[in-house]
């Protein structure tokens, strides 16, 4: 576990601390040929051999580091744009996280890695968290989308919001219910009720608002089941 921290301690210094917006520009403007490419890979493999006090028998694992950052950022300046700059950016991290996972099992385990993996509650939690986040919007989205009313426009609305917010709807119904707080349901309720009025009020026709009334139900009923299923198996195991 120690050796995970003290990798994840240099990519840290090395990604946010030690790498200034100028040389980010720089990167995203001369790609590869960017002199600021080189200088970063420079602090990462600095950072590694101080961190691990020159210990050269860490020599293939701090290859793998380096060489597996370079291409990652390589990939990441080829491709990002300005409208997908936030996904890349988180998908950039988890690559350079997951690497530094890989390489410290190289030489030893993960003690919390290798408990959660292992213990069936975590994943139970884990499922469940996922089956109210991203797999109850894909679900939702198949329901629901052929109801969509037609006057329906997004142009005041946030990029994804709805999702979002769905899900972190179903996020705290979750929490709720396994804390057993069934109450605060009916304030969340309530609250996304007041949020809503607005649009149920000024709709001019009866679908859009039957689209809203379909859409919360389905979201809140969603998170009710997975939590009362989360909660029986949870009795089992």
């Amino acid at each position: 576990m120690i050796l995970f921290l003290k990798l994840l301690f240099s990519h840290l210094i090395g990604d946010f601390l030690l790498q200034p917006t100028k040389w980010v520009l720089d990167k995203e403007n001369n790609k590869i040929k960017s002199r600021y490419l080189y200088f970063h890979m420079g602090i990462h493999a600095i950072f590694l051999l101080l961190i691990l006090q020159f210990n050269f028998s860490y020599w293939l694992g701090i290859l793998i580091i380096l060489l597996s950052h370079f291409f990652i950022d390589v990939f990441k300046i080829y491709y990002v744009k300005k409208k997908n700059n936030r996904l890349y950016f988180f998908i950039d991290q988890f690559l350079h996280i997951l690497v530094l996972i890989q390489v410290t099992l190289m030489y030893d385990k993960i003690p919390v890695l290798d408990k959660l993996i292992s213990n069936p509650k975590v994943l139970l939690f884990l499922i469940a968290v996922l089956l109210v986040t991203t797999v109850a919007s894909i679900i939702m989205k198949v329901i629901i989308s052929k109801w969509k009313p037609e006057t329906m426009e997004e142009n005041g609305s946030l990029e994804d919001a709805g999702k979002y917010i769905g899900m972190l709807e179903r996020l705290f119904v979750f929490c709720f219910i396994i804390t057993n707080h069934w109450t605060a349901i009916g304030f969340l309720i309530t609250a996304k009720s007041v949020f809503r009025f607005g649009d149920l009020s000024e709709a001019r026709d009866r679908k859009l608002t039957e689209y809203i009334l379909i859409g919360t139900l389905l979201s809140f009923g969603i998170a009710i089941l997975v939590g009362i299923i989360y909660e029986y198996v949870l009795k089992l195991l």
